[in-house]
């Protein structure tokens, strides 16, 4: 397994590179966000640790461009801020976590080893041709295709996984801890923040099937069979 280690700081390159290695993964390295596409391009890699602030090419703008490349390719964003619209900004291009500077490279690569297992685990999952018609959407677990009166949906990753789980158990009254469980996995070391801000974006995907998709109150959320 090969990681791409994406920052302009050489120090902090090494020191990721160092508990990679440890960890027993290889791993390449990149400056900035114009090397970190092109090494996506040529080389093979399963999982980008990308930091934000960098030269020549930011790392939303190199998570844009590795996702025109790979779209399954799990992602990490790296941040010297924490502010909440930089955390949906990077979710809404499909990133699938965020660490906030300074960190603990040790949490990090607990967080690589996490995410990975989820990204293999989604893959097994659709191995099968499942799809699912709800009204005028069609949601397509095998193809990760959502339509809309024939219109595709672009999601991010994670906005699939999540409406992908709660579509198989619609109806169902699903706990704020089981969904989280469920799409970020137990080991998850993020906050309920995340899930509401995924449940907002992906609301705002489905437009007029957003209201399929209902809070309840000190519990969870729940897609309902109909509307």
């Amino acid at each position: 397994m090969k990681l791409l280690i994406v920052d302009d700081e050489q120090k902090i390159r090494e020191l990721i590179g160092k508990y990679a290695a440890f960890e027993g993964y290889g791993f390449l390295e990149a400056a900035d966000g114009i090397e970190a596409v092109q090494k996506v391009r040529t080389e093979q890699v399963d999982l980008v640790i990308l930091d934000i602030m960098m030269p020549e090419l930011d790392g939303f703008s190199a998570a844009k461009e590795i996702r025109r490349i790979r779209e399954d390719l799990p992602i990490i964003m790296l941040s010297a801020r924490g502010e909440e619209y930089e955390k949906i900004y990077g979710f809404e291009l499909g990133v699938d976590d965020y660490v906030v500077k300074p960190f603990s490279p040790r949490e990090l690569m607990m967080r690589v080893a996490a995410v990975m297992r989820r990204s293999h685990h989604a893959s097994a999952e659709n191995a099968a041709h499942e799809t699912v018609n709800i009204g005028a959407m069609e949601v397509d677990f095998t193809a990760r295709r959502v339509t809309i009166e024939g219109r595709n949906i672009d999601l991010s990753p994670k906005e699939y996984e999540l409406l992908f789980f709660m579509v198989r158990n619609r109806g169902i009254a699903l706990s704020r801890d089981k969904l989280i469980s469920e799409i970020w996995g137990f080991d998850f070391f993020g906050d309920d923040r995340t899930l509401d801000t995924h449940i907002k974006l992906l609301r705002k995907r489905l437009g007029s099937y957003a209201s399929y998709i209902t809070t309840l109150r000190g519990v969870g959320y729940r897609f309902e069979k109909e509307v």
